[in-house]
């Protein structure tokens, strides 16, 4: 093959591309000797490397023509996008959070340094005594008027036949529809003591309790454990007088159970060791100790025998 007569390769390739995009035709020299190059190229070059070669010569030839245009960086606009999203999203954060705590958040309020009165919006009054908290939905009242409760308040409850009021506690709850009582919470140790009206106290494992004025639930601060006591004082000494009306145990270790009749019917009760840990599930509500007693022998599979005020349980 002779020697081109444009020995620059690629301003012969740039003087043919000239042509093509001028609509020029391209002479019948210019032709046979692109034809020969074309034939003897291809001879050392496969498909992939002509490809590359061919991208390599129009992107050298692109310099000529394409006059450079000045844009933005791409990271100064990511950047401008990026801190748009940032504000709207931080607008949107505050603006939710705002009308969270205006609209939606419940109102909490504290005893501190002392007792504090709380007037709810049905006109209930709340006294919280020293260290309480009490949680009011903003809803509140609606049609069920629900309180949460953490510590120990006495409630004066606005009287409503259509709309019950409810405080939750940590683990009880306590229904009435007006009413005045007391609810404390030491440890595990839970009551519910009534001045006027009438409540209903729910407590996990157990049966739902309804008190009278004067009557005072508690669980013994023992789980599964619910019993009514009636609380009167003496006209002339002033001291209270306590008589247990309901006793129910729903899968309490007997050694729990042992200790809260002993303590209640100032009895004492001697049993095998062994016993300790069996669980014991019964309702004691309405017996005599001594019926109580033969009961829980009956339970256990054990024979009771009294002698004074000590109840002995053997096999």
């Amino acid at each position: 093959m002779k020697s081109p007569k444009y020995k620059n390769t690629a301003a012969f390739v740039f003087k043919l591309w000239m042509r093509e995009v001028s609509e020029e035709k391209i002479s019948e020299k210019e032709d046979a000797i692109l034809s020969q190059w074309t034939a003897q190229t291809e001879k050392d070059l496969d498909k992939i490397h002509m490809k590359e070669s061919k991208e390599r010569v129009l992107s050298a030839l692109e310099l000529y023509f394409i006059q450079p245009v000045k844009t933005a960086p791409i990271y100064q606009f990511k950047q401008y996008v990026f801190t748009a999203a940032a504000a709207i999203i931080l607008l949107m954060s505050i603006g939710g959070i705002l009308t969270y705590n205006a609209f939606m958040k419940p109102d909490t309020y504290t005893a501190d340094s002392g007792n504090r009165k709380v007037y709810l919006a049905d006109g209930s009054m709340v006294t919280l005594l020293k260290g309480a908290e009490l949680t009011v939905d903003k809803s509140f009242p609606a049609s069920t008027r629900i309180v949460e409760l953490k510590g120990d308040a006495i409630f004066s409850v606005a009287k409503s036949k259509t709309h019950p009021f409810i405080v939750r506690a940590d683990g009880f709850s306590t229904k009435v529809l007006g009413t005045v009582f007391k609810i404390s919470q030491s440890g595990k140790d839970k009551s519910v003591l009534l001045y006027e009206g009438k409540v209903a106290v729910s407590y996990a494992g157990t049966a739902v309790s309804y008190l009278k004025p004067n009557q005072k639930w508690t669980n013994f601060g023992i789980a599964h454990t619910a019993a009514v006591i009636s609380v009167t004082a003496e006209k002339k000494s002033g001291t209270q007088k306590s008589e247990l009306l309901t006793l129910s145990f729903s899968d309490v270790s007997f050694k729990d159970v042992a200790e809260v009749i002993q303590d209640n019917y100032k009895i004492k009760i001697i049993y095998p060791k062994e016993m300790s840990d069996r669980k014991i599930t019964a309702d004691f509500t309405g017996g005599t100790v001594d019926e109580n007693m033969e009961a829980l022998a009956f339970i256990l599979g054990l024979e009771v025998h009294k002698e004074d005020h000590i109840y002995t349980l053997k096999k």
